[in-house]
């Protein structure tokens, strides 16, 4: 299991992780560290623990907005689904009518010409 060296508030945090995600861990420390500068920007220096936490609340926030939206998008996008297919259900519906219209007044025409041959 590698080990990976990464900064947190200009700490060095020593971390496991599993083959060949090496690279995504130091970026997710990357972001974390990233969340605690804004904090040291807008609260100070309240302490490594308190900055930790208010940096995984931070992010906590970001996951749970996050997770509304796609949980939104998705019903918006089983809506759309089902609109899709009552559309699909109505547009052939109304090529059908289309089609039976159109073989009607072909028939008239035909009937039309047939009497105008005989005059």
């Amino acid at each position: 299991m590698p080990l990976v060296n990464v900064m947190v508030n200009n700490r060095a945090y020593t971390i496991a992780c599993d083959e060949g995600e090496e690279e995504h861990l130091r970026q997710l420390a990357g972001h974390v560290d990233g969340k605690v500068k804004e904090l040291l920007g807008s609260v100070g220096q309240v302490g490594d623990q308190r900055l930790l936490l208010m940096a995984a609340l931070l992010i906590a926030d970001e996951h749970h907005e996050a997770a509304n939206e796609l949980q939104q998008r998705t019903q918006e996008l089983g809506e759309l689904t089902g609109n899709h297919g009552v559309i699909a259900s109505r547009l052939a519906e109304s090529e059908a009518v289309a089609a039976d219209a159109l073989e009607a007044a072909t028939k008239r025409l035909e009937g039309v010409a047939g009497r105008l041959a005989q005059a």
